[in-house]
């Protein structure tokens, strides 16, 4: 195991090598960062000249990334006949954790702004998704072990209205029935925005009354949809030859479904949750848009819409980290799940 550990980790060096230069090739030609500079107003023709050689974007494409990924320490070196000698200051490259400074936060690092917006998304994303887990394991079992009844089909029925309703609607139809109907019929009533009220500050029963909402929304139609991979795989699973093996031998059924049949069942849900742990990172872009919650989500569409690439590179990039690492996180928990796999 830890010599296939060790092997994958230098494949994702390559990797993520080919994938920061697809998107810095994507991100530099689907905006103009300069078209604003962040502010409202157009920029000016002399600024704009003076900022492309300061920011270096006069330079070729391929100039811009070797700028991007080892900083400006190498310009001295005469590449072109003329250097980067006009850029000012020093960067030392996203390879050793230098993304530079945002267009839009004049003189912001990029990886502070990150790593402000970073802990609000983690708040509101990681107990959505323990949430999730544990109801889609408890559902699906359930269902599965009770199937045909009229509990499975009223599971059914209500897992696939709530995996069909996209997450605009919950979120809406959630702040409006224990938002503001509440409110109107002067019951408990839920905030609906922001993470916190400013009056009373940002306290941790605040953050947990502002939490409700978002997570009720995303858990719903989250847990609908894994749900239904956990039921369908545990009726594959509790068919099997071992299963009726163990039952024959008088095991009791909990010792069945927990050992033995639950690993098995389990391995599509942890392939699903492997490919969610990005998305911890990246936020709910609706889900935060929706609720004001300051994350990472809100982060990325405020910057993307205004061409900031510095902090959408770094977004993207932290994401793609987390992508590859997770699933290799996710092989190993396979093989711990069902000794047969194994990987030499």
């Amino acid at each position: 195991m830890s010599r296939y550990i060790i092997r994958r980790i230098l494949q994702a060096i390559p990797l993520l090598f080919i994938i920061s230069i697809l998107l810095f090739v994507l991100m530099m030609n689907t905006g103009d960062p300069l078209a604003t500079m962040g502010g409202r107003k157009p920029t000016r023709p002399e600024d704009r000249a003076r900022l492309e050689r300061q920011l270096g974007l006069d330079k070729p494409i391929y100039m811009q990334y070797i700028f991007w990924l080892i900083g400006n320490d190498w310009s001295k070196i005469d590449m072109d006949g003329d250097g980067i000698a006009e850029t000012p200051g020093t960067r030392k490259g996203v390879l050793r954790g230098d993304f530079g400074d945002s267009l839009v936060s004049r003189g912001k690092a990029v990886v502070d702004i990150i790593m402000d917006r970073l802990p609000n998304t983690l708040i509101l994303m990681i107990p959505a998704e323990i949430i999730v887990i544990i109801a889609s394991l408890l559902v699906g079992i359930y269902s599965a072990l009770r199937q045909y009844t009229a509990i499975d089909h009223i599971v059914t029925g209500l897992s696939f209205i709530g995996y069909s309703m996209p997450i605009f609607f919950v979120a809406l139809l959630s702040m409006y029935i224990f938002g503001v109907n509440f409110k109107q019929w002067g019951l408990p009533y839920l905030p609906t925005v922001g993470m916190f009220d400013p009056k009373v500050g940002k306290t941790v029963g605040q953050v947990i009354l502002h939490m409700i909402l978002p997570i009720f929304s995303m858990t719903v139609i989250t847990a609908a949809g894994y749900s239904r991979f956990v039921r369908s795989q545990m009726l594959e699973v509790i068919s099997e030859d071992y299963i009726r093996t163990a039952r024959s031998k008088g095991l009791p059924k909990r010792m069945i479904i927990s050992r033995h049949a639950l690993k098995n069942a389990a391995l599509p849900l942890v392939t699903i949750v492997g490919l969610d742990i990005p998305m911890l990172l990246a936020g709910a872009v609706v889900t935060e848009s929706i609720f004001a919650w300051p994350g990472m989500g809100r982060l990325f569409i405020d910057h993307l819409s205004r061409s900031d690439t510095p902090v959408i590179m770094g977004i993207l990039m932290m994401i793609s980290v987390v992508v590859v690492f997770s699933q290799l996180v996710t092989d190993i928990i396979y093989a711990w799940l069902d000794p047969r796999i194994r990987y030499t």
